[in-house]
């Protein structure tokens, strides 16, 4: 089966539960749709919570948040061919995966593109280089991999899994209060918001705004869990 959820932010006893439930085995696997909480703290704490997953009976597939370190930039990671893309793994949790933005993977036969990233509104209560790293958003290089992807797909995907939302899509009702909306950069979900106009899709599941909604076909995820048929 492969199972789709929010954002975990390092914290993962409600995976332990989820699993138990499910009887989950390693050849489940479960797609966190970005701020997994695994590359953040860094050192012992990292490896704790890699250890206390990959003890877990199923295989994860994390897309990049705004609160984490991209895997590429970590040197034990490197590259392996999944699912007729790129992830980013490394050699002691095999079992832990990273996506890599713009590729399309292929989910029991349907074709799944991801693009993480996203705007950290609390950026400047985080540490340059150690609890906040500024190429959280996808760049140039990165939009145009994406984009020479989709267009390969003649614009047609079954499945898009992103951490934030197209523009037009974000829940407004979740807003901090008080935060002022023009200080946020939303560059990267206006240009979600372009890609969605181009795109034939069949469901759209993201993050990043720690709800649970359903909106035309696309879902925001946190604590709730779906199933890719």
């Amino acid at each position: 089966m492969i199972y789709l959820t929010g954002d975990t932010h390092g914290s993962f006893s409600r995976l332990e539960a989820f699993c138990s439930e499910r009887h989950t085995s390693k050849e489940d696997l479960l797609i966190i749709l970005g701020d997994a909480g695994f590359n953040f703290s860094g050192g012992l704490r990292d490896h704790d919570k890699k250890r206390f997953v990959s003890a877990l009976p199923v295989t994860v597939l994390c897309i990049h948040g705004n609160h984490e370190q991209r895997p590429d930039r970590i040197p034990s990671y490197s590259e392996a061919e999944w699912r007729g893309g790129t992830v980013w793994r490394e050699e002691m949790y095999p079992d832990i995966l990273f996506a890599r933005d713009g590729e399309i993977y292929n989910l029991n036969g349907k074709r799944a593109a991801v693009i993480g990233g996203a705007y950290s509104v609390d950026w400047m209560y985080r540490t340059y280089g150690r609890s906040w790293w500024p190429d959280e958003q996808p760049s140039p290089s990165v939009r145009e991999h994406v984009e020479e992807q989709l267009e390969k797909q003649g614009w047609q995907v079954d499945y898009m899994l992103t951490h934030t939302c197209p523009l037009r899509y974000e829940p407004t009702e979740v807003f901090i209060p008080g935060l002022d909306q023009s200080t946020v950069d939303k560059s990267t979900e206006e240009w979600l918001g372009q890609i969605e106009q181009k795109l034939t899709y069949e469901k759209w599941f993201c993050g990043h705004f720690h709800t649970e909604k359903k909106i035309d076909r696309l879902e925001f995820m946190y604590n709730n869990y779906a199933v890719l048929e």
